[in-house]
């Protein structure tokens, strides 16, 4: 029951509820059963990326390059369908381009040696630049949308599933195939060990490239899930569809458990962060807020995140010093 207790899940599940009864002591409105279901389409997309991101940094790595590739593939999925290339074929096609973004990184990364971040971050304007030029083949140059999909498509945007939305479904079964990956097999250990150390990681016959590589693939294949469920959303395709979800993604992963050097990280943690940071920004603009000032207080929140999780590490690091020199001075007081 202690461990329950003192899990960091369970402080960010009381970090919610808490959040939910200040907005709702603000604005009564805000606690409408219904408001806070269907308010989900405005932000499962941050945490369909945020899940497979938690991944990269468990295994030590990191990847901000996510933002465009939801937009390339947003793209790639809109000039396919312009070009009248039949829906599942189109929505394949996307799903590759996500995929192969990711395998690009991890390549990059690896032949390279260089800093993941630094590969990401040129990766972000490289996948950037490319949805732009793409968009071009069909007229929308700059970030004009692709649109006119199938009704098929769209209706995928605003439908419901046992009477949720869609994507709320979507964001939950993509959390549930992950915990089972990182938590119920042995890639899962992989990931945490090549996380803790490489080199120990080489030792034990772990492949740590394939591991990492994995990692980087099935969070390109999740953001080409986020623009096309955003293109469904939105009836359109466009370059800056994912944007807005490069800083509130990191904030997800971070503040749900994942550490920044690598080796430590929880899915569970991650999908309620996403639940955290989507209803504090719609918290704070029901509340009168700014979209500015809200998105000022979600940079904040990843700082003090960082810091929360390395205080507690820390504190953790003295109970148990406190705790080993109580013992041994009650084995030496036994002794005498």
């Amino acid at each position: 029951m202690k461990k329950l207790i003192f899990r960091w899940e369970t402080a960010l599940l009381a970090m919610l509820v808490v959040e939910l009864a200040i907005f709702g002591i603000v604005n009564p409105r805000f606690l409408n059963l219904g408001n806070l279901i269907y308010g989900t389409s405005d932000f499962v997309q941050i945490g369909i990326v945020a899940l497979p991101l938690t991944l990269v940094i468990i295994a030590g790595g990191i990847d901000v390059s996510f933002a465009s590739t939801i937009g390339l593939a947003a793209i790639v999925f809109g000039v396919a369908t312009f070009y009248a290339v039949p829906l599942p074929i189109s929505i394949a096609v996307a799903l590759v381009t996500g995929a192969s973004c990711g395998l690009f990184n991890a390549t990059i990364i690896h032949l390279s040696k260089i800093q993941p971040l630094v590969v990401t971050l040129g990766s972000l304007y490289l996948f950037q630049g490319t949805a732009t030029v793409a968009s071009g083949l069909v007229g929308a140059g700059g970030y004009e949308g692709i649109g006119n999909f199938p009704q098929a498509f769209n209706a995928f945007g605003y439908a419901q599933i046992f009477g949720l939305p869609a994507t709320l479904v979507l964001f939950l079964a993509l959390a549930a195939v992950l915990v089972t990956l990182l938590h119920f097999t042995r890639f899962g250990r992989a990931v945490f060990l090549v996380g803790q150390s490489e080199s120990a990681a080489r030792f034990a016959g772990i492949p740590v490239a394939k591991v990492q590589t994995i990692t980087y693939v099935v969070t390109g294949l999740c953001a080409a899930i986020a623009g096309l469920a955003l293109s469904a959303y939105f009836g359109s395709a466009r370059v800056d569809l994912g944007s807005a979800t490069l800083l509130p993604a990191v904030t997800a992963a971070v503040l749900g458990g994942a550490s920044i050097y690598g080796g430590q990280g929880s899915i569970l943690g991650t999908l309620i962060a996403t639940f955290v940071i989507g209803y504090l920004q719609q918290g704070l603009q029901a509340s009168g807020v700014s979209s500015q000032i809200s998105s000022a207080l979600s940079g904040g929140l990843l700082v003090i995140a960082v810091a929360m999780r390395q205080g507690s590490a820390l504190l953790a690091d003295f109970i148990a010093v406190i705790r080993l020199k109580k013992s041994q001075t009650a084995l030496t007081s036994g002794g005498k």
